[in-house]
């Protein structure tokens, strides 16, 4: 079985801590991005999100979102599976969406990476 709560810790060293998924499995955290660490500036996000609680024999599915706080006008969206191995180690794979605002809808076309 697989438990998102805890500290994990991505390939650029970002961390992210999620607390307890709730029954439903809502979720809450904060996420310490590379970005602000490197900045000197180190702070943390706060992220909530939900994970499908998955069938028998299944790995849960997630999503959750991010909005950087006070140092960026961005959120991103997260979508992933969380995996156990043969030995007992879980990992997340996710994908991301980050929406940065711009100025005009002329701009819309170089907001989303």
């Amino acid at each position: 079985q697989c438990h998102l709560s805890g500290l994990w810790r991505n390939e650029q060293d970002s961390l992210m801590e999620i607390s307890a998924v709730r029954d439903d499995g809502d979720f809450q955290g904060k996420y310490l991005t590379r970005v602000t660490l490197a900045s000197g500036c180190a702070r943390a996000s706060p992220l909530k999100g939900t994970q499908q609680q998955p069938g028998e024999g299944g790995w849960p599915t997630f999503a959750f979102a991010v909005r950087w706080d006070k140092f960026s006008n961005a959120t991103t969206a997260f979508a992933g599976q969380c995996f156990v191995d043969t030995g007992g180690k879980e990992t997340l794979t996710t994908m991301w969406l980050l929406r940065e605002a711009v100025g005009s809808l002329e701009e819309d076309w170089k907001a989303t990476r």
